[in-house]
């Protein structure tokens, strides 16, 4: 079980000494897809047509277990590809940046199932469908579970995770970009607990 600390010890060694203006460019954009999302729900980031095409493809992947995972499985895909993405970039390719990408999208894709839930009884999405026929999913889960009358309250606590774990993926790349522009992070190759991390790392990424 790795701890936060050597998680953060092995993100600044990797950090040091690379380079930080393309990647800033990245994050310049997080920042401002993050302004625009948490002002105006119906904004849609690169992120959203990326969610949308992995969320129906969900469908298709959860299609021979049932309905009601069919269903499901299109939010459960768009949660899913994110955290998958990041936790590779990070653990396969020790890229500490991508997998704040990867939080940001989760972030996004978070926000974004939040406003397709919070629509469950209004009805008045757009819908798009794989089949001839479009159907609301969180109206047909809600109702299933005779929650629907709180499809707002839901989508108000997915809109709050979501909104911590873009904040958070935003605040860790900023972090990462500062020690990279400043070339100056401490010389911890020494600390034993860093650098048995930084060996599990190269073991998990064989």
């Amino acid at each position: 079980m790795t701890s936060p600390s050597r998680f953060l010890d092995a993100a600044r060694r990797w950090a040091t000494g690379r380079s930080w203006h393309w990647r800033a460019l990245i994050l310049a954009y997080l920042v401002y897809a993050a302004f625009r999302s948490l002002k105006d729900p119906d904004y849609g980031s690169i992120f959203s047509g990326v969610t949308l095409a992995f969320h129906e493809m969900g469908h298709v992947l959860f299609s021979p277990f049932g309905e009601l995972l069919m269903i499901a499985g299109g939010s459960i895909t768009q949660l899913a590809i994110p955290i998958i993405a990041a936790l590779l970039l990070v653990w396969r390719q020790g890229d500490y940046f991508g997998f704040a990408v990867g939080g940001a999208w989760l972030g996004f894709s978070a926000m974004d199932l939040a406003r397709y839930i919070a629509d469950a009884r209004a009805l008045q999405l757009p819908l798009v469908s794989l089949g001839p026929e479009a159907e609301h999913d969180w109206w047909y889960l809600l109702s299933r579970m005779g929650w629907l009358r709180y499809d707002t309250r839901i989508a108000g606590l997915v809109q709050g995770i979501g909104t911590v774990i873009l904040i958070f993926s935003i605040l860790f790349a900023t972090w990462l970009l500062w020690i990279m522009a400043r070339g100056s992070a401490a010389d911890d190759t020494d600390d034993p607990e860093s650098r048995r991390f930084q060996e599990w790392l190269v073991e998990r990424r064989r």
